[in-house]
């Protein structure tokens, strides 16, 4: 039957951040066959948790360093193609010194695992192309660092913008049922109902 499973993986000091990053990886599947969601920071972890599974895909919810620099090795362990937004390829870039390496991660597209479906949904703000991954079947959405329990992800590079970041989680999220559950790149999850009420408190803040 299929599941979403959840490691949390840690390294790579930045500079701007935390000096240790802590990433939660997604795994979407059953026993024989995933799809892996933001692979970060320790390959053979990520190796070890798909254990001998057909991997489908490799798909990053947006393009920061701490979501992205290790999916061409672990996508290349584990026979795999990855996608990402188009609108994240500069910090593709960035963070794994390749100019491609990628699919286009379309909004709208729809990845088969294990008998269920993940669809696909840009949410621009926190990054240019950042994208939710709605697993309806399972009642969850993989948002990446869109949204987190009491707001939006980080909106203070030049390139980001909070006002799209609300747009995103104002018409593209909390247009979810209320019971799906959030599971965000970092930290715990939450669910649509229970973040969607403080909407108009996040706008009055700004951030």
């Amino acid at each position: 039957m299929a599941r979403i499973e959840r490691i949390v993986t840690a390294g790579n000091h930045d500079p701007e951040g935390p000096p240790v990053h802590q990433n939660n990886v997604w795994l979407v599947g059953d026993d024989r066959q995933v799809i892996v969601v933001d692979p970060a920071h320790d390959v053979d972890a990520c190796v070890e948790q798909v254990a001998r599974r057909e991997v489908v895909a490799v798909l990053l919810t947006h393009g920061h360093w701490d979501h992205s620099r290790i999916a061409p090795e672990f996508a290349a362990t584990v026979h795999a193609p990855v996608f990402l937004s188009e609108r994240d390829l500069f910090l593709w870039e960035e963070a794994t010194g390749q100019a491609d390496g990628f699919a286009h991660l379309a909004d709208g597209a729809t990845f088969e695992v294990a008998g269920v479906t993940l669809r696909a949904v840009a949410v621009p703000g926190h990054t240019p192309g950042s994208t939710a991954l709605v697993a309806d079947a399972l009642g969850a959405v993989l948002v990446g660092d869109a949204l987190f329990p009491g707001g939006p992800g980080a909106t203070r590079w030049e390139y980001s913008s909070f006002d799209d970041a609300i747009a995103s989680i104002r018409d593209r999220l909390f247009t979810l049922p209320p019971e799906t559950t959030v599971h965000p790149g970092h930290g715990g999850s939450t669910t649509i109902g229970a973040e969607s009420p403080h909407l108009d408190e996040w706008i009055a803040r700004g951030w």
